[in-house]
């Protein structure tokens, strides 16, 4: 058995709660069984339990053994002190506080159902893509609904993390933020590193002093992405070179190393050449972005920020010095959603959050709701289950549920899980 099956049992109280006692003799009665504590200390915490006439108040620990209590050092540590019960699966050792005295004791070696045990040790046994795969279509909907709707909020906070050390980092400034996560978007899986390290080499204040000259813009991002170093034929990029080369003195830049970006087995519209000409698109014709995207009322609002017309060269080229057949190269629909899934709406989000404004964070997930899912693997196996994926709202839920509880076998903290282990 896992000790965290003993916290479930707790939480929901699926145990036999009849004639409980101490295992020294004592009557117990539970009033409170307290919170579920997420950070260092007892288990649950603020507990009411009545032993022997004497009402307490205070904290619950839990363990498979109460040795384990001397295992982890708790006697160690003043603030299990407050500990007024001991919860253990079995009493192999009496346990006391620093102060001598013995902590009540609860054994639950026969009170927990069998069935309950026996699901639980199938779901951390088995080999399914999903440890409930079986079970998952006895949930009800409504049961399954509430949980993405729960999950689609905890992605969104796990994505802000990071975004809001980068802020602090940035000293609160939110366009400057906006503009290192939105080269990452354009980086996508295969070039997130390199665009990141082209963001951080060129800083926004350099860019926005030429933003009115796309020539220069370009200069700029394909001379700092080292994509400038050769001998051209071609008149534009020599042009390109020499501009850089100027730049370059007069900013004391630094260009990043060359050969991390990747070009194979890519389509050529995702070529980071063609990125990076889209990327000096958008500097050039947006001012205050940031400011926009929090105007902005809807997806389509969103996606007219990013109609992206790249400069002529690139109309008939996918790398320098190579001709290609002309195309506009506009960044498609499906670029600006996930440029919306994986920066707009955490970011939105986050800026909600930190400054307590619930309409921002209503408009993350409203663009979310709006937005087709996404299409990986993942996604294509839900489908595969049987599961109705439309939106990225449910296939973000989705890759939460996979990657944060079913792939670590958290079942006794998944509603869904918990619906049929409560049953």
């Amino acid at each position: 058995m896992q000790e965290d099956l003993l916290h479930f049992a707790w939480r929901l109280k699926r145990f036999d709660r009849s004639d409980l006692f101490t295992t020294d003799g004592q009557a117990i009665d539970i009033l409170q069984f307290g919170e579920a504590n997420r950070h260092a200390g007892p288990d649950f915490i603020d507990a009411r339990v009545r032993i022997d006439n004497t009402l307490w108040a205070g904290n619950v620990e839990m363990h498979l053994k109460a040795s384990d209590w001397t295992k982890h050092r708790h006697q160690e540590d003043r603030s299990y002190d407050n500990v007024i019960l001991h919860v253990v699966l079995e009493e192999d050792e009496v346990i006391h506080r620093s102060d001598g005295q013995r902590i009540p004791c609860l054994e639950l070696r026969r009170r927990i159902p069998q069935k309950l045990s026996r699901i639980y040790k199938s779901l951390l046994q088995n080999e399914h893509w999903i440890p409930c795969q079986h079970l998952w279509f006895r949930v009800e909907d409504s049961v399954k609904v509430l949980w993405l709707d729960r999950l689609l909020v905890e992605r969104l906070e796990d994505r802000t993390t990071g975004m809001s050390e980068r802020l602090t980092a940035n000293g609160q400034d939110w366009e400057l933020t906006l503009y290192q996560l939105l080269a990452r978007g354009f980086g996508t899986r295969i070039n997130v590193e390199p665009f990141e390290q082209l963001a951080r080499s060129l800083p926004l204040n350099i860019l926005q002093r030429y933003k009115n000259s796309l020539f220069q813009l370009e200069a700029l991002l394909f001379g700092q992405a080292t994509l400038l170093d050769e001998d051209f034929a071609e008149e534009y990029p020599r042009k390109l070179q020499k501009e850089y080369h100027f730049l370059r003195r007069k900013h004391k830049l630094k260009p990043i190393p060359g050969q991390q970006w990747k070009f194979l087995r890519m389509r050529p519209a995702n070529f980071p050449t063609i990125r990076i000409a889209q990327f000096a698109m958008l500097i050039h014709q947006s001012t205050h972005l940031f400011s926009k995207m929090l105007a902005a009322k809807n997806v389509p609002e969103i996606e007219h920020m990013f109609d992206l017309k790249i400069s002529n060269y690139w109309r008939d080229h996918y790398t320098f010095g190579k001709v290609s057949t002309p195309r506009q190269k506009a960044l498609g629909r499906s670029m600006i959603h996930l440029l919306i899934i994986n920066v707009i709406a955490p970011l939105l989000f986050l800026y909600g959050k930190s400054r307590s404004e619930e309409s921002c964070k209503d408009l993350a997930i409203k663009l979310l709701e709006e937005i087709p899912a996404e299409k990986n693997h993942i996604i294509q196996k839900w489908k595969t289950l049987g599961l109705e994926v439309h939106t990225a709202y449910e296939s973000q839920a989705l890759l939460q549920l996979k990657h944060e509880y079913c792939e670590k076998k958290r079942c006794l903290e998944c509603a869904v899980g918990g619906a049929f282990l409560r049953a």
